[in-house]
């Protein structure tokens, strides 16, 4: 199973800082993927989202489980530098607790189904093994000059 560094990441999901929210993949196969986001204090959102007790806002947790889909989805794919990756649904998320300065986020996502460029997956995010939010993930890839232009 292939550990993948931030590099190799920023070589398959077009994200850049302070949007790339996953810093590791540390297992990879066609049906599964764990990633790793580690939340540092200096994160960017941290300064306005409850600048006293600093909490991950929790779309953002679901944007980690969506890029870790992305790397998942991409990965798979021979000429993966011709294709984007588009979130297409996000069902049944849940937020169990709150993800803090110095936590890392584990990120595990199992492919549900998959049917041409689209693909289903069961997301779930933990702390120290701790289940702290979960969702499933939809996405769709398409090639770079076919993806649609925003209104």
């Amino acid at each position: 199973m292939p550990t993948l560094d931030i590099d190799e990441i920023r070589h398959i999901l077009p994200h850049r800082y302070p949007m790339l929210l996953v810093d590791r993949i540390l297992e990879m196969s066609t049906e599964k993927i764990v990633g790793i986001k580690n939340v540092s204090t200096n994160e960017p959102f941290f300064g306005g989202h409850f600048p006293d007790f600093p909490v991950m806002p929790g779309v953002l947790i679901v944007e980690a489980l969506a890029q870790t889909a992305g790397v998942l989805v991409l990965g798979s794919i021979p000429n993966r530098a011709d294709f984007l990756v588009f979130l297409v649904s996000i069902d049944y998320a849940k937020f169990r607790k709150p993800v803090r300065p110095g936590d890392q986020l584990r990120m595990e996502l199992t492919m549900l189904k998959r049917k041409g460029t689209v693909a289903k997956m069961a997301g779930r995010a933990t702390v120290n093994g701790v289940l702290v939010a979960e969702a499933e993930i939809m996405c769709k890839l398409e090639r770079k000059g076919d993806a649609p232009a925003a209104s």
